[in-house]
């Protein structure tokens, strides 16, 4: 019943030339450095960071990328949209994600094109729903909202504790963590997360398109872009 709030007090620091705060510039466009997470508006006009942990729902919201704070999870990609929207930005398209992602190299992974487990967060051996509800019954997938699966121990990381994921343009934790959404209005998500970065393909490639834009769960996350000024 708790609502942590991790990030309270962290703020964005600069961008690129050309970029808002927390971005950087990939030729004409801008990413965000880290995967996002909200901060709330209030209806006296106060702002407060926002729960990793429990979904945004219909409350007034926008995206921030901060580096020591813990992503948002539990998010889907029409939040997701809307979040980028209310701080200017937008959801990245697959192919600016997929650029950020492998660098201008095109890597397989944003470090390079061979695997190397651990740099990201990617190799946890026990689904964190299993370990959490002491079961790989059916039932527990209906509960994957569920705000302490992702404040168990070895599971959603801050943007900080993965340094070696990153890319050539300094954008980490493209590869594990969280899922990230893109602008498909179908609904695809990317780069896999704590659990998995290989079942829907190897790293950068990694894409999921089972799911609505609608959908979320603990391990739904997303970034933004912009247009470089």
């Amino acid at each position: 019943d708790q609502m942590p709030r991790p990030n309270e007090g962290l703020s964005e620091t600069y961008g690129d030339i050309g970029c808002p705060n927390g971005m950087a510039r990939i030729d004409h466009y801008c990413v965000d450095r880290y995967e996002a997470s909200l901060i709330e508006i209030l209806p006296n006009g106060t702002e407060r960071s926002w729960s990793p942990f429990f979904s945004p729902e219909q409350r007034n919201v926008y995206a921030v990328a901060i580096s020591r704070a813990v992503p948002q999870g539990y998010i889907s990609g029409a939040q997701a949209q809307q979040a980028c929207q209310a701080a200017g930005k937008r959801l990245c398209s697959n192919q600016e994600w997929l650029r950020a992602c492998s660098s201008s190299a095109s890597y397989t992974f944003p470090y390079g094109n061979i695997r190397e487990w651990g740099l990201c967060n990617d190799s946890r051996s026990v689904h964190p729903a299993v370990s959490y509800f002491g079961s790989s019954g059916d039932h527990i997938w209906n509960m994957l909202s569920h705000p302490c699966i992702n404040q168990q121990e070895n599971s959603l990381g801050a943007n900080d504790d993965y340094l070696s994921c990153v890319s050539s343009e300094g954008i980490y934790n493209m590869v594990g963590n969280l899922h990230e959404w893109t602008s498909d209005p179908n609904g695809t998500f990317r780069g896999g997360f704590y659990a998995d970065t290989s079942r829907n393909g190897q790293g950068c490639s990694y894409r999921t398109t089972a799911h609505s834009f609608g959908y979320s769960d603990y391990s739904t996350g997303f970034r933004c872009c912009a247009d470089a000024r």
